[in-house]
């Protein structure tokens, strides 16, 4: 696990960004009602967490750099053995300090009354608005409340800033304490996707896959990152599919994009196998074409390469063996120039991965695509969706959806794949289905 040492580095790291006379406010996230009077499990805003390491609901974190008096402030709970009776211990002000490493901590009750006071004085505020408009309210009134005493000497903050313009800057570049937790992650998801493939037989359910891989997450104090995305048949090339209820059919591949999260961090990984455990022709020509393209896409994962030359890579090649089977038509520079590849490949070839399944930090800086750095970690996931119905398109391709997905840390060399513990060779996929 995460250290307070580290995450107390963060908050200062963050402070030297923000300047002397900033202040940064960041709300714990709320408990979520399921329905009537159940909740949601509760998950921690993850930019709270990645600041705090503190698991509570209704906590304040304040950030007030230079402050004589101490820098990082959390307003939370009190201790109240009634309450902690009902829903478990509490870490209370005081345990706040000790055991998480803040400089000081104050009811949650005290926040309308301090709050103000830690505004007076500094100029820009640094915050989240829009994401949860109660505290927006809230936040607003206290900055009101100091200008109302602006005749008597005050000084209110006269910027607002965004908050993860900095914050998510710094949860980009992954920590070696962070390449743990995410290792662990990964290796729990493979773990899952090998039991997943193992689960699999002609003529039962989608759910009862997912039962295979809920059954690792948990089995691994990990939960799942995202609902599981298992879909057999036509459901595959459905890019979101969530219902996981549809038969398993003799003849269908089967794919699944699941992943874990571990301490806080995800994993996500897709692959795909044939039910009845052999790929059919056609299933095995294009399931070698989206494999060249994460190929081609991973031969560009390293330092001082642009992000989006791996996604560049892996639409050339899926074009060109497009063109090859016949599936699209014309030159490769023609299908690249017009985009045709979209027609069965909708989506870009990854995404940032960290404490959140599509992760935090910027894409492009000043207009352009950015270098690769080490400490990134992203997703590869090319993958190709011919579904049902697909005008001018032989019947013999239609109702087969491929995606191949790994999770990958830019290193100083080049690339660590996280998950490759789960087969993607078709001949080792269907060695593994095998052993069923």
């Amino acid at each position: 696990m995460i250290k307070p040492a580290e995450f107390a580095r963060r908050r200062k790291q963050l402070m030297r960004m923000a300047d002397q006379d900033a202040i940064l406010i960041l709300p714990s996230a709320p408990l979520r009602i399921r329905s009537h009077d159940t909740h949601y499990p509760y998950r921690q805003d993850s930019d709270f967490w990645y600041l705090s390491g503190f698991p509570e609901p209704e906590a304040v974190l304040v950030l007030v750099p230079g402050r004589k008096h101490g820098e990082a402030l959390l307003f939370c709970r009190e201790r109240d053995p009634e309450r902690e009776a009902w829903d478990g211990p509490r870490a209370g002000p005081e345990g706040a300090v000790e055991a998480f490493g803040f400089d000081d901590a104050y009811p949650i009750a005290d926040l309308d009354e301090i709050l103000p006071g830690l505004l007076e004085g500094r100029s820009r505020v640094y915050y989240h608005f829009g994401r949860d408009t109660e505290f927006d309210l809230k936040l607003i009134g206290w900055v009101n409340r100091v200008r109302s005493q602006v005749r008597h000497g005050a000084q209110p903050p006269h910027e607002f800033l965004e908050l993860g313009h900095l914050l998510h800057e710094l949860r980009l570049f992954k920590s070696p304490a962070e390449l743990k937790l995410m290792r662990r992650a990964a290796a729990i998801a493979c773990e899952a996707q090998v039991a997943a493939m193992r689960a699999t037989r002609a003529g039962g359910r989608e759910y009862e896959v997912e039962a295979a891989l809920q059954y690792v997450y948990r089995r691994n104090d990990a939960v799942a990152a995202y609902e599981p995305i298992v879909g057999a048949g036509a459901n595959a090339c459905v890019l979101h599919y969530r219902a996981n209820n549809g038969p398993i059919a003799d003849g269908d591949l089967l794919l699944c994009d699941a992943g874990a999260e571990y301490a806080g961090y995800a994993s996500d990984i897709t692959r795909t196998w044939p039910v009845n455990g052999r790929y059919s022709k056609e299933q095995r020509a294009l399931y070698e074409l989206v494999l060249r393209a994460q190929d081609a896409a991973l031969a560009k994962a390293r330092p001082g390469q642009p992000w989006i030359a791996g996604h560049d890579a892996a639409v050339e090649t899926l074009t060109d063996g497009l063109l090859s089977l016949g599936l699209l038509k014309g030159t490769l520079k023609s299908a690249l120039a017009s985009a045709a590849y979209k027609k069965f490949y909708m989506h870009k070839t990854g995404h940032w991965l960290g404490l959140d399944v599509h992760d935090v930090g910027e894409y492009k800086l000043a207009g352009d695509y950015r270098d690769l750095e080490p400490g990134m970690v992203f997703t590869i996931e090319p993958g190709l969706y011919i579904a049902p119905g697909t005008k001018g398109v032989a019947a013999r391709w239609q109702g087969i959806g491929i995606r191949i997905e790994d999770d990958v840390l830019v290193t100083g060399e080049g690339h660590e794949v996280l998950t490759e513990a789960v087969p993607k060779d078709p001949d080792a996929v269907e060695a593994v289905l095998a052993t069923r």
